[in-house]
């Protein structure tokens, strides 16, 4: 998920983590999960996303519909994935979710990727219009609250916070293990989501051959099709409505987990342009204040669409899906190629024989006003670990 810029001078610091790195031991997490709850039975969700201030809506729909929370990865995309990590954990303590709900760091790097092959791609082949964590690095940026890009991927920028910094600490840094051992706990029942770049799912998909086969399925915001004609007119905002830095940050990862075999695949992209932010419904829904509803009237702004939240909302219910179709898809992994991290699509008689290629549900709209609509409620009246326990 792409996120506003904020130049908001330093925000103001809350107790810093026990430990420098952020994380905390396991016997530790099982204690502070104690009063959580997993049926056995029912749909589980863990949600994989470039976390920050104003992203948590996605967790909040899964809880609002009465999926089981597992929890929280923190990718590398709009930033580096301990930085999303801590974000994720923050607006979890903001609204009494972290202490039934943990969250593990990602991978550091993409499979292949770097900044700096990123940065040289692009001299090859033009500048994407958002560039997420191998964006070069800005240090004025970071000091007026922006998360950091290229540089140290263990740099913490505590003015970026603007939810507060965690109390907390992560569950650890195994999170690919971790999803593993989930899936394999619930066969079945566990719903993967990613907002963000696709590495950590892979590593998982690579741990364990059997990882995705158990899941109950896959759903990504990413991958947009047939939009280069959009890219060439317009603003440049225009041009990052139709960017995909989800899967071009990490084009390998892409590949790896769009080709396994998850019983099923849900791709939410040029849909997920569906609904605009606007200042009416900010302040439609800050019409009761809760602690989420606060930091999405000041945060989420009005530039970009409800991304990820369109996403989640496709996988919650069938009906709220109005038009879709069905095909084959494949990811560019050629670095020397101009749609490196771009998604292609196949029919059953055109498909590469030589790849096993998985069939995905490609999402073209949604029902827009029950997504508002859900969005509200959950935001106003949202899940704590009380209602969970």
């Amino acid at each position: 998920m792409k996120t506003t810029l904020f130049f908001l001078g330093l925000a103001s610091v809350a107790t810093a983590a026990p430990r420098k790195d952020g994380f905390q031991q396991a016997e530790h997490v099982a204690n502070a999960l104690g009063a959580r709850n997993v049926s056995t039975t029912g749909t589980k969700i863990i949600l994989d996303n470039d976390w920050n201030t104003a992203g948590f809506i996605p967790y909040l729909l899964a809880l609002e519909a009465g999926w089981d929370v597992l929890g929280l990865v923190g990718d590398t995309g709009d930033s580096w994935a301990l930085q999303t990590s801590l974000h994720g954990l923050a607006t979890l303590e903001a609204g009494d979710l972290s202490s039934c709900i943990p969250v593990y760091k990602g991978s550091d790097y993409p499979l292949v990727n770097t900044p700096e092959l990123f940065q040289e791609w692009e001299n090859l082949h033009g500048d994407l219009p958002w560039q997420g964590a191998f964006a070069p690095e800005n240090l004025t940026a970071e000091a007026l609250g922006n998360n950091p890009t290229s540089g140290d991927p263990a740099k913490i920028v505590k003015a970026a916070f603007h939810e507060g910094f965690p109390r907390g600490t992560l569950a650890g840094n195994n999170s690919a293990a971790w999803m593993v051992e989930q899936v394999r706990k619930y066969p079945g029942q566990v719903m993967i989501s990613s907002g963000g770049a696709l590495t950590n799912i892979a590593l998982a998909v690579r741990l364990d051959p059997e990882f995705a086969s158990l899941a109950k399925g896959l759903v990504v915001m990413g991958g947009y099709l047939d939009v280069t004609l959009l890219q060439t007119s317009g603003s440049v905002l225009q041009a990052d409505l139709s960017s995909d830095i989800n899967f071009k940050i990490d084009p390998e990862g892409a590949k790896i987990a769009l080709t396994a075999d998850f019983p099923s695949i849900t791709i939410v992209s040029n849909a997920a342009n569906q609904v605009m932010s606007t200042q009416d419904f900010l302040d439609e829904v800050y019409e009761v204040q809760t602690p989420y509803t606060k930091l999405f009237h000041e945060y989420y702004g009005t530039e970009f669409p409800f991304w990820d939240e369109t996403a989640m909302f496709s996988v919650l219910e069938s009906s709220n899906v109005l038009n879709s179709t069905a095909f084959y898809l494949d990811v560019d992994v050629s670095y020397a190629s101009p749609y490196y991290g771009n998604i292609i699509g196949y029919q059953e008689a055109l498909k590469p024989r030589a790849q096993n290629l998985q069939k995905v549900n490609f999402i073209s709209e949604i029902d827009s006003n029950k997504l508002k609509t859900t969005m509200k409620h959950a935001l106003q009246y949202p899940k704590t670990c009380s209602d969970l326990a």
